[in-house]
């Protein structure tokens, strides 16, 4: 079985996210890391090319600075790295990113597609989802555990009502949740092998995207205004007419 796992190199999110004031985008020049919830993503799919063969291989798209999240994945025990890096897909969109990710993914012969839920600087949810439709394959999303039998894949999903089993034959996009798993720290060995191990860095023309993979052409952030400061409530002390002053200032914002 070979496993795609996406990574996306982000802020940390221990640290308070800031803004550019230029483009209004996440600033990245701080603390960044591999987004945590990839490293679930990763340790899923190196369970199962330990259990069933294969290699897993780790996509990503970002700046330069994103090779040390791709690095992290492979001395985790990934077999393989690829980092879309380009000026043009600064401040994508989720669906230029899917696009990006997509093209790059057709380049690798896959079984799986293994994604987080959603990023933890973006949190829009919806690049597994896109990836699938670009794909033409499957999606299976919010997976809290998952097994192979050689043809099945079975995936346990969360829902807001419980717990939905689903049944797929691959190729799939899975999206997995923080509770499938316990990822592994990588070893002393696992690093100092990360840099060894083959690395590809295609630009968006090598993946037959013009434009960058239409960055440009996606929204744009024109303005960013701080979040209005909640008023100050009001004290009703009982003084024999509490009562009717709280049915006055429910009947005031028409709630009975």
């Amino acid at each position: 079985m070979n496993v795609v796992v996406c990574v996306k190199q982000v802020p940390d999110p221990n640290s308070p996210g800031r803004l550019d004031p230029s483009t209004h985008n996440l600033r990245r020049d701080g603390e960044v890391v591999l987004d945590p919830g990839d490293e679930f993503g990763v340790e899923a799919g190196l369970q199962l090319t330990e259990k069933h063969g294969g290699e897993v291989t780790v996509v990503s798209m970002g700046p330069e600075r994103a090779l040390d999240a791709v690095r992290k994945a492979l001395a985790m025990g990934a077999s393989r790295g690829v980092l879309v890096c380009d000026d043009s897909l600064a401040g994508s969109d989720a669906l230029t990113t899917a696009k990006v990710l997509a093209a790059a993914i057709r380049r690798q012969d896959f079984d799986l597609v293994l994604t987080a839920t959603e990023s933890t600087d973006g949190y829009t949810g919806v690049v597994p989802q896109m990836l699938a439709g670009l794909l033409d394959i499957p999606a299976v999303t919010f997976a809290k555990s998952l097994s192979y039998d050689g043809e099945i894949i079975r995936v346990e999903r969360q829902t807001e009502t419980g717990i939905e089993v689903v049944e797929a034959r691959l190729p799939v996009v899975i999206s997995v949740t923080a509770g499938v798993n316990e990822p592994r720290y990588p070893s002393l060995k696992g690093i100092m092998g990360a840099k060894q191990k083959p690395l590809d860095r295609p630009s968006p023309t090598d993946l037959g995207l013009e434009d960058g993979g239409g960055a440009s052409a996606g929204p744009a952030i024109t303005a960013v205004t701080a979040a209005p400061e909640r008023a100050a409530g009001e004290i009703v002390r009982d003084e024999g007419e509490a009562a009717a002053r709280i049915v006055q200032f429910l009947v005031e914002r028409k709630v009975i």
